[in-house]
């Protein structure tokens, strides 16, 4: 049994029924909306986690070209060297290495 719907997805849900669709696109239509709200929530996140790490603790600075290469090493470090705990502690660059690799093995096993 799935959960109830909190009063304001509830209130949108009916509004979208309302206007006309059915019961199945309006909870597509509601599905949707809350992803994009999820994402952006995420996006959020990051910024304000690149702000601490990066524009509050390391300024100020000199000109853009330093914030540019110091926005740059940060994304690189995020993307390829930060230690994910899920994963057992290794970088997301070389869990994505290992799976590939895995399936490459699994391939030539087959």
């Amino acid at each position: 049994m799935s959960a109830p719907l909190p009063d304001a997805l509830r209130a949108r849900f009916q509004k979208l029924i309302e206007e006309g669709l059915s019961g199945r696109a309006a909870a597509l239509r509601l599905k949707l909306s809350l992803a994009t709200g999820a994402r952006w929530g995420l996006a959020e996140t990051i910024n304000g986690l690149f702000k601490a790490e990066v524009i509050h603790r390391r300024g100020p600075w000199r000109d853009f070209d330093a914030v540019e290469y110091d926005t740059l090493e940060w994304v690189d470090w995020f993307n390829n060297r930060r230690l994910l705990e899920p994963i057992g502690n290794i970088p997301s660059a070389e869990a994505e290495a290992n799976f590939y690799a895995a399936l490459e093995r699994s391939d030539m096993a087959a």
